[in-house]
């Protein structure tokens, strides 16, 4: 079995993949200042949940990182855990995807992930990737599989923190849609200019870029988003067509298969008889759900 670890600067997303197959995956706040002692405490309890192990089940490690202390704890909790060194994805790792950028070397792991699995999903068309996480990415991939760059905006939980600490009589609310975008108190009004702000801000900066890939013409664009806080904002946009919540490990899983594609993510055939017995729920396994409905917001 492969276990693609995505670490961001908020949640440390993990999946385990059997055969191409995602079956497991859980996300825990990301902190920098986990040991690699700690890390495989952590990551050894959320294999237990599926009943598997790091020395019977787990075969591959890929790993992309924001957070440079993480990764190098990561590579050192895979040597002595797994036993072998894990791939991580950085400048001169084979992904198969052309950066057309001034500064390749600039453009974060997960965002190459996420390109290369978007271009799997739609071969010879030109994608936008919508990630929302501690920011917001907006990012372009040719039809011709090259990332030709995006643009970075805040977060919902970023730019609301930056709300309510800079304000005296704002106080903290919860981020969810309100009925109206009009506000008639005050809770509705920040719930109003957040979510649907940001809604706003993303189609926005999707029609811009999909102009722009186009040549002028925005249509024949395809939209994707994933990342842990999607749902909170997708169902308001108007540009997003489909939601990929795996979308970054998934594009972790193909970029260990170019790497070494003589290796499989197998595993112990009982393990894998006994994971299926079990009914375990794929959250995230098959095709991107189409925006809307109770599968558009199950990110």
């Amino acid at each position: 079995m492969l276990l693609a670890v995505d670490v961001g600067n908020t949640q440390t997303h993990l999946g385990v993949f059997d055969r191409g197959s995602l079956l497991y995956e859980w996300r825990a706040s990301t902190d920098a200042g986990r040991t690699a002692d700690e890390l495989a405490l952590m990551f050894g309890q959320f294999l237990a949940l599926a009943s598997l192990s790091f020395t019977r089940s787990i075969t591959g490690v890929v790993i992309s990182s924001v957070v440079p202390p993480a990764t190098q704890e990561l590579r050192e909790m895979a040597l002595k855990y797994f036993g072998f060194p894990p791939l991580v994805v950085e400048p001169g790792t084979k992904t198969g995807i052309g950066v057309m950028t001034d500064h390749p070397r600039e453009v974060g792991a997960d965002r190459i992930a996420n390109a290369v699995a978007a271009h799997e999903m739609y071969p010879d068309e030109s994608v936008v990737v919508v990630d929302f996480g501690t920011a917001i990415t907006v990012d372009a991939v040719s039809g011709a599989g090259q990332y030709l760059g995006g643009a970075i905006a805040p977060g919902i939980d970023t730019s609301a923190a930056a709300l309510f600490s800079a304000t005296a009589q704002i106080q903290r609310v919860e981020l969810v849609a309100p009925p109206s975008a009009i506000g008639r108190n005050t809770i509705n009004s920040v719930q109003s200019g957040v979510i649907f702000g940001t809604a706003s801000l993303v189609d926005g900066l999707i029609e811009r870029v999909a102009l722009e890939m186009g040549g002028g013409e925005e249509n024949g664009v395809a939209v994707v988003a994933t990342g842990g806080l999607a749902g909170t904002v997708v169902e308001h946009c108007r540009r997003v067509d489909y939601i990929e919540p795996a979308l970054t490990l998934r594009g972790l899983r193909l970029i260990f298969e170019r790497n070494f594609p003589g290796i499989q993510d197998e595993a112990d055939d009982v393990e894998v008889r006994a994971a299926e017995a079990r009914g375990s729920r794929r959250a995230a396994a098959g095709p991107a759900h189409p925006k809307g409905g109770d599968a558009g917001r199950g990110v």
